[in-house]
Order: C-alpha cells, then sequence, then structure tokens
C-alpha cells in the first residue's frame, strides 16, 4: 500500500507539471486565455478531445504532440494507481471483516468462557471489574479510555484461586478449533489476535503436557501462572476492542456480548 500511495503522488506530481506547462505554452504558442488554456490540456490529457478549440501555430501543435505523449501516460498512470488502492482498501476492509469474524466465533466458542476462568484466577478482578462493565451508553473515547487504563492493570494470576483442572479440560476440548483458527490465512491481518491465540494454544500445551495439577512444586505453579497471565492480559484487551467493533458495527450482536459480559456476576443472555 505504501508502495500505491507513493507511485500515486508521483504521477499526481507530474500531471501537475504537465498540465502547468501545457497551460503556460497554449498561452505563449496560441494566445489563449488560462482558462482556455487548461481547458484545451484537460480535453488532450484526457483524450475527450472535443474539437472546439485546436492549435493553430507551429509551435501549439508541437506542444499537443509533447501533451498527447506525456500527459495522457501519466494521466493513465493516475487513474490506474488511484484505481489500484481503492481496490486494496476495500480488499483489506474484507480481510478485516473476515479477521472479526474469527474474533466472535473465537469469543462465542472458546474466548467468553476462557474470561470466565481466568478471572476466577486474578486477585485484583474487583479493581477492574466496574470498569469492563460495558454498556450500550459507551462512547468510542470510552472504550479508548477504558483500553488505555488496563494497559497499566498488573493482571494478576493465583493458579490456586481458579479451577486449573476445569481450565484444562475445557482447553483440551477445544483443540481442533483453536488450530484450525490458527491456520487461518486472514490471521497475518490482526497480529494482536494472532499473539492471543498462540498464547492460548501454547497455555492449552502445558496444561496437557502434566497428569496431575494438583500437586505441583510451586516453581511450575509460578511457570503456569505466567502463561495464564499472558493469554489474560491479551484476551481482554482482544474482548474490549471485540465488544467496540460490534456496539459501531452490529448492535444485535453487541447486546447479546453485553448481555453475556465474563465480567458481569450477574450476566444472563435473557432479556430481562
Amino acid at each position: 500500500m505504501d508502495a500505491l500511495r507513493f507511485r500515486l503522488r508521483v504521477f499526481l506530481a507530474l500531471f501537475l507539471v504537465i498540465m502547468i506547462l501545457g497551460t503556460l505554452g497554449f498561452m505563449h504558442t496560441e494566445g489563449f486565455s488560462l482558462l482556455d488554456s487548461l481547458y484545451f490540456s484537460i480535453v488532450t490529457v484526457a483524450t475527450v478531445g472535443y474539437g472546439d478549440i485546436h492549435p493553430v501555430s507551429q509551435g501549439g501543435k508541437f506542444l499537443a504532440i509533447l501533451l498527447i505523449i506525456c500527459g495522457v501516460g501519466t494521466f493513465l498512470g493516475v487513474v490506474a494507481n488511484a484505481t489500484e488502492i481503492f481496490l486494496e482498501r476495500r480488499e483489506k476492509h474484507l480481510r478485516i471483516q473476515k479477521v472479526h469474524m474469527l474474533m466472535g466465533l473465537f469469543f462465542g466458542e472458546a474466548g467468553t468462557k476462557l474470561l470466565n476462568f481466568f478471572a476466577a484466577f486474578d486477585p485484583g478482578l474487583e479493581t477492574i471489574r466496574e470498569k469492563l462493565l460495558v454498556t450500550g451508553d459507551w462512547s468510542k473515547d470510552q472504550f479508548v479510555q477504558v483500553s488505555k487504563q488496563l494497559k497499566g492493570y498488573p493482571y494478576d494470576v493465583n493458579v490456586r484461586r481458579g479451577d486449573l483442572e476445569g481450565l484444562r479440560s475445557f482447553l483440551g476440548g477445544k483443540s481442533d478449533f483453536l488450530i484450525r483458527l490458527l491456520e487461518h490465512p486472514v490471521l497475518l491481518e490482526h497480529e494482536s489476535f494472532t499473539e492471543l491465540l498462540r498464547a492460548v494454544f501454547h497455555l492449552r500445551e502445558e496444561l496437557l503436557s502434566r497428569r496431575d495439577l494438583i500437586q505441583l512444586p510451586d516453581s511450575d505453579y509460578a511457570h503456569l501462572a505466567l502463561d495464564i497471565r499472558r493469554a489474560y492480559t491479551f484476551l481482554v484487551h482482544q474482548w474490549l476492542d471485540y465488544m467496540k467493533y460490534l456496539k459501531e458495527n452490529y448492535p444485535y450482536l453487541f447486546s447479546l456480548s453485553m448481555r453475556t459480559n465474563p465480567f458481569d456476576p450477574g450476566a444472563s443472555a435473557v432479556v430481562k
């Protein structure tokens, strides 16, 4: 995209120079007015050629030839690059939509439940719970503000507080689903979501590699806490970004996600 923009700027600059030189040249060689000279330069470069104005002098005809040779190619370059940028933006927008569809599948199938598991491990959850109770009144600025505030949150994890065995069982049952998500090519469009999936998949491997999660040494519990903390941090931020996206684009999906907020102890899909 950057290369396309650069090429477009170059073609636009060349086109502007050619238009200026053509306009000034016709004013000098043909004695046209500024408006007529600009008009003739444009219709010549655009290959419209109305025929109502035409050069009569030798110099004017030679200038028209140069304008056709140089200007038409430059004009087509501007049109081609502008069209390519438009199509590239449209394609990128479609790819981003597909990424958000994958995010919706992830949170519907696993992400929301994972937040429930992770939140149970967090001894300081009450200090941020209220900030994460998203409502329909939230503005775009409020999402941004809360996201900034969460960057300073430590996301502490105490593995003895939550259901470690239940977390392992849940992730083990989502193995095929996580693998299919990781294999999807459009994930390259959303690096942070890709990192989240990698962190969750790694946590799954760590938990499934241990036969017994009840009697582990403290050093191993600390290691698992770091893996959970990594996934927990990514997950909270991705969830908040996803909620913002739903509110702006899909109010009906946002309504369900808001009613099933994993940080709301009284959350229920039932509309009250």
